[in-house]
């Protein structure tokens, strides 16, 4: 698990506002840091669940102005947020009978993904990475795309919340 954080997880840091906005005017002209926004999905015995996830995620990024991207580089994050939904939903139906929910929410800061489902296992990036070998890629590309990821458990719950975090586009 990655440890580049430097806030604990769920904190955003200083001057949080909405994913891609600058926030709202006060009366003093001043902004003020509007509030995060989230999207959720059950996803809980859905057929499908990896195309319904990433066009979920596709219609999130539209509605916070992170598609259409003007740029490459906006582009690319997008694509990345989505190949990033792909994988941690993939793994939950591969590795833990399927995902029960995604959670997506966004500040001018980050964009961060969750997925939960009831599995018991911890994921974690194939070690050694091998690039040439089919499959078990998917921790690998989340760990390089995102500015961090971990795993929640609540005691006395089963399964588990797999989180992800992707830097907002400048």
């Amino acid at each position: 698990m990655s440890t580049t954080r430097p806030y604990p997880p769920g904190d955003r840091g200083p001057e949080a506002g909405v994913c891609g906005a600058s926030g709202e005017a006060r009366d003093d002209g001043s902004a003020r840091p509007a509030a995060r926004q989230a999207r959720r999905l059950n996803l809980d015995g859905a057929s499908g669940v990896v195309p319904l996830a990433r066009d979920f995620a596709r219609q999130a990024l539209y509605a916070w102005g992170w598609l259409p991207a003007a740029t490459a580089d906006r582009r690319a994050a997008a694509e990345d947020v989505l190949l990033v939904v792909s994988e941690l939903v993939t793994n939950a139906c591969l590795h833990a009978e399927g995902p029960d929910e995604l959670w997506i929410a966004c500040d001018s800061k980050v964009l961060r993904v969750e997925v939960s489902d009831r599995g018991t296992g911890q994921p974690a990036p194939r070690t050694p990475h091998r690039a040439g070998r089919p499959g078990g890629h998917g921790m690998f590309i989340v760990q390089r795309l995102c500015l961090d990821w971990g795993v929640l458990r609540a005691p006395g719950v089963a399964g588990k919340t797999v989180w992800a975090e992707l830097g907002a586009p400048a």
